[in-house]
């Protein structure tokens, strides 16, 4: 499983470039080395422009060798737009983290986003900064990170110029385990621009997830983003809420 485990992530490094998405949603607690990761799909009912309906699946795998952590994630979703058109949306990550401390971390990282509902041609983002554990506690784990990055951005509104800008990234998240089968996840990112405080965004994503048997899950999240400033005709506040089954191997 390990060697297929590697085998498919650098088939998928080389279909997927530029991406962005919820780092903490990469993340799979273990205490062992070697390869790790999940895959899942998931149908959504969304609204943002238009009502549209969202058939996605997401592949995550992870390499733990000591204090060092590499982190690789790839989404591709197909969307129904009012019941007629299909379009869709790429998403990938990578992250590398380097724990220093028992409750400290450095964080590096490269991700970009293709999302055309949301008239967004290319955004590419390169950051790093720490990630400090406010915790200790293995039933429930707080996160803080503290995070600088560079924005390159293209839209496809006709109107909007290229984007190049410095953002701070601070997240905080939080995972709960109530029981040996049932987890929540919640992180929520505020990414200012650093020249600019008022050009800012916001982003919050939820998950419960429900252990059904060996190695299979049930997944419901809800993520809520306000962009100050986007593209021009798409609103400042979205949400998405998604159900879906996730496949996860050691």
């Amino acid at each position: 499983m390990r060697y297929f485990a590697f085998l498919f992530f650098l088939l998928i490094s080389i279909s997927a470039e530029c991406q962005i998405l919820n780092a903490e949603s990469l993340r799979k607690v273990t205490d062992t080395s070697g390869f790790s990761g999940s895959m899942s799909a998931s149908f959504a009912v969304k609204r943002n422009v238009n009502d549209f309906l969202t058939i996605g699946s997401d592949i995550h795998i992870q390499y733990k060798m000591k204090d060092h952590l590499i982190l690789f994630k790839n989404d591709v979703a197909f969307q129904k737009i009012e019941g007629e058109n299909f379009d869709n949306s790429l998403i990938s990550h990578i992250r590398y983290n380097y724990r220093f401390h028992p409750r400290m971390a450095w964080e590096i990282f490269l991700q970009g986003q293709y999302n055309k509902v949301n008239l967004i041609d290319f955004r590419g983002l390169v950051g790093t900064g720490p990630r400090i554990k406010l915790t200790t506690s293995e039933k429930y784990k707080f996160y803080l990170g503290l995070l600088a990055m560079y924005e390159h951005e293209n839209v496809i509104d006709g109107v909007t110029p290229t984007q190049k800008d410095f953002r701070a990234s601070t997240y905080l998240s939080f995972s709960l385990y109530p029981s040996d089968h049932v987890t929540i996840i919640s992180t929520t990112y505020y990414q200012p621009r650093i020249d600019k405080f008022h050009d800012y965004r916001i982003s919050s994503m939820s998950s419960l997830v429900v252990d059904l048997f060996k190695n299979f899950a049930l997944k419901t999240s809800y993520t809520f983003t306000y962009d100050a400033f986007p593209a021009i005709g798409i609103p400042n506040s979205q949400y998405d809420f998604s159900t879906g089954i996730t496949y996860s191997f050691d």
